[in-house]
């Protein structure tokens, strides 16, 4: 006799239930089978032509030296990435995901011809110690900038993105933000982001703590962003929103790409239906960030090299949630024995 359902909830936690396992067997892999079966709609979610997004730019405050690497990193980088020769190409090549490099305001000119979708808006935010990081006018740009890169992504049937950025400075930009966001001393936002040893994050901490007494009277989401952030974590933020817009599964990296889906998820709770949180960064404030949220993460490699190396590594554990639901044997189809009532 077929079973019906009053729902799509319950018929995705009957199949996964009546699998040839004991009941939770496969624990949070059963969860994200769940999760993904409900943003498609459907009790036999696909994964389509996987991608992965890296935000590239500069940070003014860079230069107040909040981090143990020089800007010129960042362009370095991009470079690395254009290359092939980056963490983040190196998993993205192993587990068959299509990448893109994105300058959102990198502190440099680009030779025409790269393969970098030029979404500038102009070369680096400015240092927040003496105004904010972006006008109304650059970050209403970032954000519609973002979202113009996966409207072009969303035309190939992608159906499931993941976020990475590449910024020196931008870890103190995301604790800036997280700090004013949920009203947590600057201090116990801030990590070492790139390596700092004990002298340089108190100098840090000094620093930024500086930046917020300069700003005592921000209101709202939006002004927060645009006063502490970055044009890549602005561009991420209208990214996201797009991606939701279009019914992605969402795969957040570390700590900044978090900051980044808190900022919408202060606007709209609903959007972390389609997120999945795929690592726990060595950043010290991203545990705190992801328990505000009421999210746990797939993985916890003690990874802080950002680019989206978290989202990369955790996909094949995505595939496997949805090759157990699509594939597995249900203890009727097998002639399996269940456990008995």
């Amino acid at each position: 006799m077929k079973t019906t359902f009053r729902t799509l909830a319950d018929e995705l936690q009957h199949t996964i239930d009546f699998k040839t396992k004991p009941l939770g067997a496969l624990g949070y892999l059963e969860t994200i089978a769940h999760k993904i079966g409900m943003v498609q709609q459907t009790a036999s979610p696909k994964l389509v032509k996987p991608h992965m997004v890296v935000f590239a730019a500069d940070h003014g405050i860079a230069t107040a030296g909040v981090s143990a690497y020089p800007q010129e990193v960042t362009y370095q980088m991009v470079m690395n990435f254009l290359g092939g020769g980056a963490a983040i190409n190196v998993f993205c090549r192993q587990n068959h995901i299509a990448i893109k490099i994105v300058d959102a305001g990198v502190n440099f000119d680009f030779e025409p011809g790269l393969e970098l979708i030029d979404k500038k808006v102009r070369k680096s935010s400015r240092n927040i110690l003496e105004e904010p990081a972006m006008t109304p006018e650059e970050y209403q740009q970032a954000l519609e900038n973002g979202k113009s890169v996966i409207r072009e992504i969303a035309e190939t049937d992608c159906n499931i993105i993941g976020f990475g950025e590449m910024g020196i400075g931008n870890t103190s930009s995301s604790s800036l933000i997280m700090s004013q966001l949920f009203d947590i001393p600057i201090a116990e936002c801030v990590g070492r982001g790139t390596g700092l040893n004990d002298a340089q994050l108190q100098n840090k901490i000094n620093i930024l703590s500086k930046a917020i007494a300069s700003y005592p009277n921000i209101t709202g989401v939006d002004e927060t962003v645009r006063t502490f952030g970055g044009l890549e974590i602005a561009q991420m933020i209208g990214a996201m929103q797009e991606a939701y817009h279009h019914n992605m599964l969402i795969l957040i990296d570390g700590f900044i790409a978090t900051t980044a889906i808190a900022v919408l998820w202060k606007k709209d709770p609903d959007i972390l239906k389609n997120c999945i949180f795929c690592h726990v960064s060595d950043e010290s404030a991203h545990l705190r960030l992801l328990n505000i949220l009421g999210e746990k993460a797939l993985l916890n490699l003690h990874l802080r090299v950002g680019e989206g190396t978290g989202c990369a590594l955790a996909y094949p554990i995505i595939q496997s949630a949805v090759s157990f639901l699509n594939e597995m044997s249900s203890f009727e189809d097998a002639q399996v024995s269940n456990k008995e009532e």
